[in-house]
């Protein structure tokens, strides 16, 4: 679905990714974890275009996504819930989800469906649909986020700190759509402090230290072996 061969990256005279290299299959969900400033975020920047790729290959289902704009990259299917949520504050919960819908199909009868789908994922949303986006909790807007990202992105979804800050009965809601949305197909490359939630979701998961990929493990070999852990993150595998 996804592949990066030996991406170099960063911003100014600053280079933050070296030839990191890392594959999201189809219907799989991957996790990247690391110590702050070690270059997660960047590289959902970079799949996106929106931090200057110096160089290696991005290719999604396939094609080189070199020189293609972020809304060209987004329209081939690639959702992205950034950190902080970055919503239209004074806009309703529905025209939130709109705006990614109106700006990739044309066809406006598949609307409907898209929104139902989405208020079917995180019910609170649907009961709220008219209230606007900055009057909703914390847990609220990050659902919201994860929502609208399902909808501008049909293959894959890039999810910046999903769970960040949030109580732990609106993670395991979180938690739980996101393995719904993998068993209906979607395939999910998120940033995640949380190893324990980052276990939950990820099938696998890549460890980036200063901007290079120095760990690929199985979830269930990360959980199982606690040394990985400890090693690679400096946390316990309990955290």
């Amino acid at each position: 679905m996804l592949r990066l061969d030996a991406v170099k990256a960063g911003y100014g005279d600053s280079t933050i990714l070296w030839d990191l290299s890392l594959e999201v299959g189809a219907n799989e969900a991957v996790a990247l974890l690391g110590r702050n400033g070690m270059g997660k975020t960047t590289t959902l920047r970079t799949i996106l275009g929106l931090t200057t790729r110096r160089g290696g290959r991005i290719s999604f289902k396939g094609t080189d996504l070199g020189g293609l704009r972020t809304f060209e990259i987004a329209r081939r299917g690639i959702g992205y819930a950034p950190e902080g949520r970055r919503l239209f504050a004074t806009l309703s919960i529905e025209e939130n989800l709109r705006i990614p819908f109106a700006s990739k199909h044309p066809d406006r009868r598949r609307w409907r469906a898209q929104r139902d789908r989405a208020f079917a994922l995180f019910p609170p949303l649907g009961e709220r649909r008219r209230q606007s986006a900055g009057s909703l909790s914390g847990g609220e807007q990050q659902m919201l986020a994860i929502a609208r990202a399902m909808i501008g992105g049909d293959d894959l979804l890039l999810l910046d700190e999903p769970t960040e800050g949030l109580a732990p009965g609106v993670v395991s809601s979180i938690v739980a759509a996101l393995n719904t949305l993998k068993r209906e197909g979607i395939s999910v490359l998120l940033v995640e402090q949380n190893v324990q939630t980052a276990l939950a979701v990820a099938d696998r998961a890549y460890v980036l230290e200063k901007g290079r990929a120095t760990l690929s493990a199985t979830t269930a070999q990360l959980a199982q072996d606690r040394s990985l852990l400890q090693r690679h993150l400096g946390v316990d595998r309990t955290r």
